[in-house]
């Protein structure tokens, strides 16, 4: 069983929430997941959201869905590779690592474990370039349309 497979083994009501700005280049990464999730995955017990840079917004739709994961994608500045991605505990030192949204994700995914009791899990992308007013890379539309279809196919066999 893959990392990835692990994040949802066991789990039936799954929240997925895309993080990110479109207009900042690499930053597009988590929303560009979450609108090819929601073109791929048709279930009711997942219910994927694109919260663009303010996923607080979304913590009442989060709490009112009981879910029992909830999974965050996002574009993380962690030191990796551009493209590489890698798989955290938001409530650590990563939940932190966003610096062009809102509040913290630590702070946002705190209050969720506390309202739902799921399991919260991070899904990030190392970006390259998150100027304002840029495109996404090639590559990184590129690691958003992989991961999607990794996702889709993991909660196919749900």
């Amino acid at each position: 069983m893959s990392v990835l497979e692990d994040v949802f083994s066991g789990k039936t009501r799954i929240v997925i929430c895309g993080i990110g700005n479109d207009v900042r280049g690499d930053d597009a990464f988590g929303v560009l997941v979450a609108e090819r999730l929601k073109e791929l995955v048709k279930t009711p017990d997942v219910l994927i959201l694109n919260c663009g840079e303010m996923p607080e917004s979304y913590v009442g739709k989060i709490a009112a869905f009981k879910p029992d994961l909830v999974v965050f994608v996002d574009a993380i500045h962690f030191g990796g590779e551009i493209g590489e991605f890698i798989i955290a505990d938001p409530l650590k030192t990563l939940g932190e690592a966003v610096s062009t949204h809102g509040l913290p994700l630590r702070i946002v995914a705190s209050y969720i474990k506390e309202q739902t009791g799921s399991d919260i899990v991070l899904i990030g992308c190392q970006p390259g370039s998150t100027g304002l007013f840029e495109e996404p890379s090639e590559l990184i539309k590129e690691r958003a349309e992989r991961l999607a279809e990794l996702i889709a196919e993991i909660l196919k066999n749900k």
